[in-house]
């Protein structure tokens, strides 16, 4: 049976069924239920904006753009954002999606927290950009219905999730401080973490090898 919120069709496929169950099994219930909402939102303004996205892959693209947040599958040697990643693009070519496609995701959930890049790119990249930014900064909420927006919060509640989420990017990115340079996830450790010093990219640039 079609799950069907604010009117977005949640493919009933069996890769959005096994991709559900494996967010849901590794994500606790606020990431599982920001990514469910990633999903949803991404849609509904592709659907303002003239975009029309592959759904699978911009499901599995919003399911698992922050598993690398999650103790199961979190790493220390690189970006979140690679982790979550890396695990989509594996998933999908294990269940017979072209390289090509699983590269668009990749794209997706490695620049969710770039700005100003992904809206240029392909729907898939650029509309799971832009359902984190509405479900985490609130842009551009304006353009998403009142009943749309309750529809959405009733299926995936809301509680406390701004401290949730930032509590859980710094659960997430505590271990791989040097990761968070140049963007701006260092924000979340400078806020959590007193002794975090930001690496200077001007510093950087005056102290490198070269003489000039």
């Amino acid at each position: 049976m079609t799950e069907t919120i604010a009117g977005i069709e949640i493919p009933g496929t069996a890769l959005v069924k096994e991709a559900t169950e494996l967010v849901r099994d590794a994500a606790p219930p606020l990431l599982f239920d920001h990514s469910r909402r990633v999903f949803l939102f991404g849609s509904l303004k592709g659907r303002r904006r003239g975009l029309e996205p592959d759904p699978e892959l911009l499901y599995v693209g919003a399911l698992f753009h922050d598993l690398g947040l999650t103790e199961r599958y979190r790493r220390t040697d690189q970006r979140f954002e690679v982790d979550g990643a890396d695990l989509a693009r594996d998933f999908l070519l294990a269940h017979g999606r072209t390289e090509a496609e699983a590269r668009r995701v990749w794209l997706g959930i490695a620049l969710h927290t770039t700005p100003g890049v992904p809206e240029h790119l392909e729907p898939e990249v650029a509309l799971v950009m832009a359902g984190v930014e509405t479900d985490v900064l609130g842009h551009d909420l304006a353009e998403i219905a009142d009943d749309d927006l309750a529809a959405v919060t009733e299926a995936h509640p809301r509680p406390a999730f701004k401290e949730g989420i930032l509590r859980a990017f710094f659960d997430g990115m505590k271990d791989r401080p040097g990761t968070t340079f140049g963007t701006m996830n260092d924000d979340v450790l400078a806020h959590f973490q007193p002794d975090f010093a930001r690496e200077d990219f001007v510093g950087i640039i005056r102290g490198s090898a070269w003489p000039e």
